[in-house]
């Protein structure tokens, strides 16, 4: 499940606890709510977590910059 199928549980889960009031025999659609909110909460901390993981920091390259003074001096190698 990514991180929009965790929103979406905690979405439903919210309408389900504070915009409804439906009465189901056996079934208490608070409850429900809640528990779909806390499995979407544990879910987006799960993702975050592991995609904080999955990211990795590579450092830029590192250029050593020598400058040959042979060609400017008109040095070099004379026979």
């Amino acid at each position: 499940m990514g991180l929009g199928g965790c929103i979406i549980l905690i979405a439903a889960g919210a309408i389900l606890t504070f915009a409804t009031d439906w009465d189901m025999q056996g079934v208490n659609l608070d409850l429900v709510g809640v528990i779909f909110m806390i499995v979407g909460l544990i879910g987006v901390s799960t993702f975050s977590s592991i995609a904080r993981r999955r990211r990795v920091v590579v450092p830029p390259p590192t250029t050593t910059v020598v400058e040959d003074d042979h060609h400017r001096r008109g040095g070099g190698y004379s026979a």
